[in-house]
């Protein structure tokens, strides 16, 4: 997972979150692009590394700590990894990619 160099204090995601991808948004496997991308009316976002493990695990079900305790069993080396995924939900709520259920 990449350090998205977010301050969790700054943060207005808590543990308790839960989201979902925004409407008239679709996230896929993109095999031409060979990672995850969000296709939205006005175009498509390409998502590097970690960001596309953590978006999709966004179901509208998951809260954002059962998506941080699931990435740091899938990656137990990532020593950031509550950091960057909070980086990551503050990103994709703040560009509208996804929304809080």
């Amino acid at each position: 997972m990449e350090n998205l160099a977010i301050d969790p204090a700054l943060s207005t995601i808590t543990h308790e979150d839960v989201f979902a991808i925004a409407h008239h948004h679709r996230f896929q496997w993109e095999e031409a692009q060979q990672s995850y991308v969000i296709l939205f009316p006005e175009g498509m976002v390409k998502l590097h590394g970690g960001a596309g493990e953590v978006i999709k695990r966004v179901d509208g079900k998951a809260s954002v700590g059962s998506i941080i305790t699931e990435l740091k069993v899938a990656f137990p080396d990532a020593t950031t990894i509550e950091t960057d995924v909070i980086g990551m939900f503050d990103m994709a709520f703040g560009k509208a990619w996804i929304r809080k259920v």
